[in-house]
């Protein structure tokens, strides 16, 4: 599988506080992708590093919620879709640089960690994955988990629970 994952930073602060945002967002979204997707010519994923402002328009015109959010998912094709010409566009991950630098402040972890959980999360989402019920929740969690796990940052809920802060996930 060859991957595209293209990464832009119209939120300068990204780059300020995390000045290698562009390769670790390159890294982390290929992570989760390594293998959950099958065999393509080429899989596309987007990941936009945006303000808080911009965050809350889009969660605001899409899912009619009137705030920031720290990560939204948009799903472009179906992963297990009928097979066409052209790359899979598997869809769009954004990501507020305030909500998370708060979030991970809140929940005593490193900037760092919290964009690569976020990433993972968001990737997931465009792989299918939800947590709208407790099941699927938890089988979400394990896999971000594990993911993490293997490009060696620490499972994100263990730390939440020390911080007596509940985890972020706010899509």
């Amino acid at each position: 599988m060859q991957m595209e994952i293209i990464v832009s930073t119209p939120c300068r602060a990204w780059l300020t506080d995390l000045p290698d945002a562009v390769a670790i967002g390159e890294r982390v979204v290929g992570a989760a992708l390594s293998d959950a997707v099958p065999a393509r010519t080429l899989v596309e994923v987007g990941v936009s590093l945006m303000d808080d402002a911009a965050v809350r328009r889009l969660n605001r015109d899409y899912r009619q919620q009137d705030k920031a959010t720290n990560v939204l998912s948009f799903v472009g094709d179906d992963i297990d879709g009928p097979r066409h010409d052209g790359p899979l566009l598997l869809g769009d991950i954004v990501l507020a640089h305030g909500v998370l630098r708060a979030e991970a402040q809140a929940q005593g972890k490193s900037l760092h960690d919290h964009f690569c959980h976020l990433l993972v999360h968001g990737t997931l989402h465009l792989l299918g994955h939800d947590h709208m019920n407790e099941g699927d929740a938890a089988a979400m969690e394990a896999q971000e988990i594990a993911i993490l796990a293997g490009i060696g940052i620490a499972d994100p809920y263990l730390l939440s629970a020390e911080h007596s802060t509940p985890p972020a996930i706010a899509d």
